[in-house]
């Protein structure tokens, strides 16, 4: 890890600044030891307009009812997403890698997840709004970030939240560990299933995908 790179604000008072001029009216935001935070309870509409508003710099989500922050990708980021998206070519023309796919998750469909990658077949999204529903997902992928929310928001929090719509895989490519953590079996709002493996070895993913990614890349990737 880049030293230091945990403890940066996860939103520069610059982008608070331009978020909270443009937030609906109701929604009053303040900033809290480099985080943004609602002052009172945030439904679903109110988060939809406040993101549909938000500078092209500020990534948001909507988890477990509460206004969430997503680092801006690295290099590094971008490379892991670029090798993972080469992987899923290889071994299924069909499919493609969408980045950046903002997803309806959590029970009742009431979070608003954008994943750093969602798999699907190729011209899934098409005519689709900005947060689609999980049906045809194969796979959520998230790409950890060196912030102080990445263990809450992509280890604990996601896998609930997908799991909860059925997204049959969730692939987490953990670079604080060097880890591909593989979340499968969907049932009950929980993953049944989940398995570890260091960047060098093989990973199988199990149905729908069922091809095996070559991690050894991601050596090159490691911090």
């Amino acid at each position: 890890m880049t030293p230091g790179t945990a403890d940066r604000p996860l939103m520069p008072i610059e982008d608070f600044e331009d978020l909270a001029e443009v937030a609906p009216k109701g929604v009053r935001l303040e900033y809290v030891d480099g985080r943004v935070r609602t002052k009172d309870a945030l439904s679903v509409e109110d988060f939809e307009e406040l993101e549909r508003r938000a500078p092209e710099t500020v990534r948001l989500e909507y988890v477990n009812g509460k206004l969430e922050v997503k680092a801006m990708p690295d290099g590094n980021h971008r490379e892991i997403f670029v090798w993972l998206q080469e992987q899923c070519m290889q071994h299924r023309p069909d499919l493609r890698v969408y980045g950046e796919s903002g997803v309806r998750t959590e029970a009742y469909r009431k979070g608003r997840a954008r994943t750093d990658g969602a798999v699907a077949l190729k011209g899934h999204f098409k005519g689709h709004g900005e947060w689609s529903a999980s049906n045809g997902i194969l796979m959520a992928v998230e790409i950890t970030s060196h912030d102080r929310d990445t263990n809450q928001r992509d280890r604990i929090d996601k896998p609930v939240g997908y799991a909860a719509v059925d997204i049959p895989v969730y692939l987490l490519i953990d670079r604080d560990s060097s880890t591909v953590v593989v979340y499968s079996e969907p049932q009950d709002g929980r993953y049944q299933q989940k398995a570890a493996h260091s960047w060098g070895t093989p990973v199988d993913l199990p149905e729908p995908l069922g091809f095996s990614l070559d991690t050894e890349e991601l050596k090159d990737y490691a911090e």
